[in-house]
């Protein structure tokens, strides 16, 4: 006969039901007034079932985006071989997302929670399609194929991007389709291989 377990085993139900919980209030009030409780609340479960799980209701946010219960779409920028194009599409698909009121605040909030748990951050940049596995790669490769200049730093490059994103968020303005193109444009002007 195995030993018996130690510990109260981790319900799949209840975990789901936080998670979701937790996503539905981020979209709603913001990650500032959201509390334990108030997730507790919303999914129906006691606060210590949170508490044993989870050491903060940031460790739930950066769940939440690991699962893709929050922030289910994942942006990343793709290779057409043209790095000019293909920033700009991206930049542009997060801008298009940011349009949408509650989007906006849910990534504003979510950076909120970065700053108390860098895992959100980390996950936040894999979910915008900034991380170093996939902006800082899809850079590098343009760099090898000879669209950036020899010594360009693919990182400061990377960090303009993600901070413009950032920025935006912050002042709570988001660019057109068109100074999308341009700050992809200034940006490449000094990285850009001429030809």
């Amino acid at each position: 006969m195995p030993p018996a377990r130690r510990g109260v085993v981790r319900s799949e139900s209840a975990r789901s039901a936080i998670l979701a919980a937790t996503s539905s209030l981020i979209e709603r009030i913001g990650y500032d007034r959201m509390t334990i409780e108030g997730i507790a609340t919303e999914a129906g479960v006691g606060k210590q079932t949170i508490y044993r799980w989870w050491p903060s209701k940031s460790a739930v946010v950066a769940e939440c985006l690991l699962e893709g219960v929050l922030l289910p779409e994942t942006f990343a920028p793709h290779d057409t071989g043209d790095i000019a194009a293909d920033l700009t599409e991206w930049l542009q698909r997060i801008y298009t997302f940011l349009r949408v009121p509650a989007h906006e605040m849910m990534l504003r909030s979510l950076i909120s929670a970065s700053v108390e748990q860098p895992e959100v951050g980390d996950r936040l940049s894999q979910r915008l399609g900034a991380s170093p596995e996939v902006l800082t790669e899809r850079l590098r490769v343009a760099l090898d194929n000879g669209q950036l200049k020899p010594g360009t730093s693919v990182r400061a490059v990377c960090d303009m991007f993600v901070g413009t994103v950032i920025a935006h968020l912050l002042m709570r303005s988001v660019p057109t389709a068109r100074e999308a193109r341009e700050f992809v444009e200034l940006i490449l002007e000094g990285a850009a291989a001429h030809r």
